[in-house]
């Protein structure tokens, strides 16, 4: 991250960390990619009692996964604005990032001999294309974030939704409970559970974006 360009955009180091920690805070928790945006729900339910796929390793790498794309996807962004390409065409153009980090991050997992490297080879498709990637990327254009913004909203996404993969682990051993009806045992108690907590960040947050 070049210093002298955050300095110039945000007036000092520690706003410029200031700026970065907030957003990243309110990525977290007032803006759960989950929980108010309903960012990767489906993938979400996938991982859950997927013995194969350990969640850490999968929010770890979607965590490393946003922050690179973060500055990325912000400067192609703006020059694809300033060459006149409108709404339509950013999801092609943030896709086309991902692809790219992707790529770069399958090289480095290849060349770099890493802990748990063929898992993470395994789920690094499942951690880069997905809703709550593309759609943080998405918002951030959208609310006209600068590269700081960018970055620390990028960081709070993966880190909600690592949070909301590890709340809603932790619930399925409640969530088997026989004293839950047959019916709605399995993804509908698991959806039901989701949108209970989507409900209490909502009455926290109201209705209005707050970005």
């Amino acid at each position: 991250m070049n210093t002298a360009i955050l300095t110039a955009q945000s007036g000092s180091v520690p706003e410029t960390l200031g700026i970065f920690f907030g957003y990243a805070l309110l990525a977290v928790f007032a803006q759960n990619a989950v929980f108010t945006r309903a960012l990767g729900v489906s993938r979400l339910v996938q991982l859950v009692g997927d013995e194969r796929t350990n969640s850490l390793l999968f929010g770890a790498l979607q965590i490393v996964t946003q922050l690179l794309l973060a500055p990325l996807a912000w400067y192609v962004g703006g020059v694809a604005a300033a060459a006149g390409l409108g709404p339509a065409a950013r999801p092609l153009i943030y896709l086309g990032c991902i692809a790219l980090v992707s790529v770069g991050e399958l090289v480095v997992l290849y060349l770099v001999r890493l802990p748990w490297q063929r898992q993470l080879l395994r789920i690094l498709p499942l951690a880069a294309l997905n809703s709550c990637v593309l759609g943080t990327l998405l918002l951030g254009r959208t609310q006209s974030f600068t590269l700081t913004q960018s970055m620390g909203f990028g960081l709070g996404s993966g880190v909600g939704y690592l949070m909301a993969v590890l709340l809603v682990t932790e619930a399925q051993n409640r969530l088997r409970s026989q004293s839950i009806p047959a019916a709605f045992r399995g993804m509908p108690i698991t959806l039901i559970y989701i949108g209970v907590l989507a409900l209490a960040i909502y009455g926290f947050t109201g209705h209005t974006v707050i970005l």
